[in-house]
């Protein structure tokens, strides 16, 4: 593995060494995060004299708030870095209120955040030499070649967005019959769609490029759908091309990030953030976690706001329910479907309403569901239990207790 280059420098006369914290989603699957840990290890060795620490935003520790509760003891700069493609939920909610806790906890302490990595060269670069890696082709077999590049998905259009540029600036110029975008869950089109309709396009083969920086369950289960694939088309070839890995490109890029934000003061990008800006259809997302409270403070500073006009009437509950990567794998999507039509069986649709919502921050006990203004947060709601939540809570206002996780006071 080669260098990674120079990290910043730092401000003179600093009190303590600086501390870097990589910040990785975190995955169930230990060989993905060995596989990630193995990458913080090498920037580490590339790094003498600089602490650099890892951190988790979900399913594996150590967490990101206890690696900066560390870190803050130690340093008097921390630069803090995700080790992400792209900015969805995690980095724009969960990466901001983990480094407000830091600094209010050590406030003498300096904790600055870079951008995650995103649409950039080096990972057009990588996707590209990944594709190559794959398969040897002709020009006259790359034009009879249909590629699918396979992202994780996200609640956040402007995460989705990101990816499917990323995945044209790699088509553009490389001469391959096809190149096309799908997500493994969340938003469309999904893979086997995707796969299905380039099938009735009927290329010699198609090359499936995962853009996902480590391998784990996603990985995984991409390989099942692709064998199923294989099972219905036997005659259009099937080759899946490395995940990215750890790189030397994503090595330069992280370091790049790092000066970026040392120099720069750019910590997070916001431009067309979900959390910042009224995006069609996801409004109602402005202001990050908060809107989970949306329901509470609409229904109580109905009269005290300024004066606006609007098109329902004052709702007696609202009910959220995750639809992040993990609680959809594990069934929120039909869950939201059946809560909305046992709603409006019970004729309480004027009264009670049913959003989808973005990463909750209860990954691995999902799928999640909370009902305002009551304030009951529920985990592990199945579809079956659609029918406890609407009779009892919605329409008896009875708590189902076998489900609760919270109740906010």
């Amino acid at each position: 593995m080669s260098a990674v280059g120079s990290l910043p420098i730092l401000p003179s006369g600093a009190a303590a060494p600086a501390a870097v914290v990589i910040v990785g989603h975190g995955s169930r699957d230990a060989a993905a995060n060995a596989e990630f840990e193995a990458f913080v290890a090498s920037y580490a060795a590339a790094s003498p004299g600089v602490n650099v620490r890892h951190g988790y935003l979900e399913l594996a520790e150590p967490s990101l708030a206890t690696t900066l509760e560390r870190v803050g003891q130690e340093a008097s700069h921390v630069l803090v870095v995700p080790l992400i493609l792209f900015g969805a939920s995690h980095v724009k909610n969960d990466l901001p209120l983990a480094l407000a806790a830091a600094r209010r906890k050590y406030p003498s302490v300096s904790f600055t955040a870079a951008r995650p990595l995103g649409v950039h060269p080096l990972l057009t670069s990588l996707l590209g030499e990944r594709a190559e890696s794959a398969v040897t082709l002709s020009p006259a077999e790359r034009a009879k070649t249909a590629v699918l590049a396979v992202g994780r998905g996200s609640s956040d259009p402007d995460a989705n967005g990101d990816f499917c540029k990323l995945v044209r600036l790699f088509g553009e110029g490389r001469g391959f019959g096809r190149v096309d975008a799908a997500f493994m869950g969340i938003t469309d089109p999904k893979v086997d769609a995707a796969l299905d309709s380039l099938a009735r396009a009927r290329p010699e083969r198609i090359l499936v490029a995962p853009v996902l920086l480590f391998g784990g369950t996603l990985v995984a289960k991409l390989d099942d759908q692709l064998r199923r694939f294989a099972e219905r088309y036997p005659w259009i070839k099937t080759v899946r091309a490395p995940h990215l890995g750890a790189h030397p490109n994503v090595f330069e890029l992280l370091s790049e990030r790092l000066r970026q934000a040392v120099g720069e003061g750019a910590p997070l990008a916001c431009d067309s953030c979900q959390y910042r800006t009224a995006m069609p259809g996801f409004a109602e997302n402005v202001g990050g976690m908060r809107a989970l409270l949306w329901s509470l403070r609409h229904s109580f500073t109905h009269t005290q706001a300024a004066p606006h006009v609007h098109a329902h009437r004052r709702l007696r509950k609202h009910v959220l329910v995750c639809g992040n990567v993990d609680c959809a794998e594990r069934g929120s999507l039909g869950l939201i479907d059946e809560l909305r039509r046992l709603i409006k069986q019970a004729g309480i649709a004027a009264d009670v309403r049913v959003t989808r919502t973005g990463c909750m921050g209860r990954c691995g006990e999902g799928p999640t569901l909370v009902v305002y203004p009551d304030g009951v947060w529920y985990r592990g709601v199945e579809q079956d239990d659609a029918t406890a939540l609407v009779t009892d809570h919605l329409v008896g206002d009875r708590i189902v207790a076998r489900l609760v996780d919270n109740i906010m006071q």
